[in-house]
């Protein structure tokens, strides 16, 4: 391609160039509320699991304290036998 120096096609060049840059800030013109939607709905998200984790973790120190419990029962006759967790 040759340059040229004829204005009609400058200006048709730059017209062009013009429709190109408002074609694309029309496409992305979404994109603001597209990420916001995604962030907030990802923070939901994880505050549903960490929700969900603290009530299983309440559970797990709750079985976990009465395995130690049970291991450490002095009730239980004692056969010399070394229990460990």
């Amino acid at each position: 391609m040759t340059w040229t120096t004829d204005p009609n096609v400058l200006l048709i060049y730059g017209l062009i160039f013009v429709l190109g840059l408002l074609i694309g800030v029309f496409l992305t013109a979404g994109g603001r509320r597209k990420w916001k939607t995604r962030y907030n709905g990802e923070l939901n998200r994880r505050k549903e699991l960490e929700q969900a984790h603290a009530e299983r973790e309440k559970e797990w120190r709750e079985r976990d304290y009465l395995r130690t419990a049970a291991i450490k029962d002095p009730s239980e006759p004692s056969d010399g036998e070394v229990r460990s967790l």
